[in-house]
């Protein structure tokens, strides 16, 4: 009888092993999954910002000389918010469900690369 105890009490040790194990397994998982997709977003997100300032020093440049050639520098400004108006519509109304798809895609495929 006391046998059976023993084994018993060994398989309880055995199964909390693996428990903690299996829990430090997936805390590294998760660690690793994490520290991947951060790593990924950093170097995006200082493109992004370079691009960022180039399009809004392009875009002032831009305004500023078509108000030279309308005459007013207001109406420069207006012409390229008028763009970009036009483009956000065109955007969401025509291409809002792709461009979902395609960012659910990527994020998709990273947490599970």
């Amino acid at each position: 009888m006391e046998d059976h105890s023993k084994m018993i009490e060994s398989l309880l040790e055995d199964v909390v092993d693996y428990g903690k194990t299996s829990f430090e397994l997936a805390k590294l998982k998760t660690f690793d999954k994490a520290s991947d997709i951060v790593s990924t977003l950093i170097p995006h997100t200082i493109v992004f910002l370079l691009l960022a300032v180039f399009m809004l020093f392009l875009n002032l440049g831009l305004a500023f000389w078509l108000g030279d050639i309308m005459g007013s520098t207001f109406l420069g400004f207006f012409a390229v918010a008028g763009f970009y108006i036009l483009a956000g519509l065109i955007l969401h109304f025509f291409m809002h469900k792709w461009i979902k798809k395609v960012i659910c895609n990527y994020i998709i495929r990273s947490v599970y690369k």
